[in-house]
């Protein structure tokens, strides 16, 4: 049986190989502010180190200096490493990796997948906030922005939930590359 295989928008054909592998991602923008946010208390507490008297009350001009370049570094990290999300899936396995860096990285084996569904609004409230989250009661997320979602059913009843542009697709996909149960297992 022949695989269909699309064209590329750029006019070339893409190989039937090509196209066992999906690939996509989520954006937000709107983190850029906060990071800016981080970059500003990082630089007031360098200021604040700079061009203070250290003479007196040294200890809560330390406290200060300490807290606010922490801040600043929490923030800063915290929220360049959840500006977006990428996902790829392949026959074996779904892979997320976030920020430029690509840390924090989650790979899942699909052998470990019961099932995938199509979320088609993911929030950050519903989390707890963006960026990586764990929530007792309805698993485990990677979420950049609101909207549209995969949500993994795993072997073992935890779910892991990811924001991504296209996630029907990516539903499609990774049901391609399900095994099918056991005989006698339950679904």
């Amino acid at each position: 049986m022949s695989k269909h295989v699309p064209d590329d928008p750029r006019g070339r054909r893409v190989s039937a190989h090509a196209t066992d592998v999906w690939t996509g991602r989520a954006r937000n923008r709107a983190q850029w502010l906060l990071a800016l946010g981080g970059l500003a208390c990082l630089a007031l507490g360098v200021e604040l180190a700079v061009e203070s008297s250290w003479a007196g009350g040294i200890a809560a001009l330390v406290m200060s200096v300490v807290g606010l370049i922490a801040v600043g570094l929490l923030v800063l990290f915290g929220t360049l490493a959840f500006l977006h999300v990428a996902v790829k899936v392949d026959k074996d396995s779904l892979e997320v990796r976030c920020g430029h860096v690509g840390v924090p990285r989650r790979r899942i084996p699909l052998s470990h997948v019961v099932d995938a569904h199509f979320a088609p609004r993911v929030t950050p409230r519903q989390w707890g906030g963006w960026g990586y989250r764990w929530r007792p009661d309805i698993g485990t997320a990677v979420v950049v922005r609101r909207g549209e979602g995969v949500v993994l059913r795993l072997g073992d009843g935890r779910r892991f939930t990811v924001t991504v542009d296209d996630a029907q697709s990516a539903v499609r996909h990774i049901r391609d590359h399900l095994k099918p149960p056991a005989p006698g297992r339950a679904v």
